[in-house]
């Protein structure tokens, strides 16, 4: 395996458009899904990435869309299209050579948190965790009850309404659960500061449960 590269993907049947970055030694891949009105170009999902592949996590960003679906915004709030688009990506890119039998994570924003909730009820075993940033776990439904990967909901303090969606969400989940607060931030994150708080906290939800030494890992000088 080289020491990092980065390959463009086109994922299912629509050749939905999608980057793959690998640090050296991975010790786990990323899946992301992005919020309403974004796609893999999200400069905040690509500095958190960033900031993730510094954890040697390896990422996926993908459009969960197709332009022309993207022009109709009922389809951004289409949890179960968007969740499926997700299962469907983690499957092909944990196909990947380089990348089998690392842990998988799901990394989901605003309405990509839901869809993220969904694939991970949905994926089962096959998820070892996910994280939630200014998501909305509410539209995640009743699949809120059936995720058993551990998660984290991060929000921020300004962002009121989506705090309180997001407190509620943390009573029905299934599995190990979390909230964390990011003083000072709004929904986007783009108070100074804020958007790095928030990723360094999903890097060590991460890292916490795609530890180097569960059974059956690789060790890193071997890979």
């Amino acid at each position: 395996m080289e020491d990092a590269f980065e390959r463009h993907f086109a994922i299912g049947p629509l050749g939905l458009p999608g980057v793959l970055r690998v640090p050296m030694r991975p010790r786990g891949l990323v899946v992301f899904a992005h919020g309403s009105g974004s796609s893999r170009l999200s400069p905040r999902n690509i500095h958190v990435a960033g900031i993730l592949g510094r954890h040697r996590l390896a990422t996926l960003l993908f459009d969960l869309l197709t332009a022309d679906e993207a022009r109709l915004r009922a389809n951004v709030f289409d949890i179960p299209l968007l969740a499926g688009r997700l299962v469907q990506a983690v499957g092909q890119v944990a196909a990947v050579p380089d990348l089998h039998g690392l842990p998988i994570g799901l990394f989901g924003a605003s309405t990509g948190a839901a869809a993220a909730l969904v694939a991970a009820a949905e994926l089962g075993g096959r998820v070892a965790c996910v994280v939630s940033r200014g998501g909305r776990p509410d539209l995640a439904g009743d699949a809120l009850t059936r995720v058993k990967a551990p998660t984290l909901l991060i929000v921020g303090s300004l962002d009121l309404v989506v705090l309180e969606l997001n407190r509620d969400a943390l009573a029905v989940l299934g599995g190990d659960s979390s909230l964390a607060v990011v003083p000072g931030a709004s929904h986007l994150f783009e108070e100074a500061g804020t958007l790095d708080l928030a990723a360094a906290r999903a890097a060590g939800w991460f890292v916490r449960f795609m530890p180097e030494d569960r059974p059956g890992a690789i060790p890193p000088a071997a890979r």
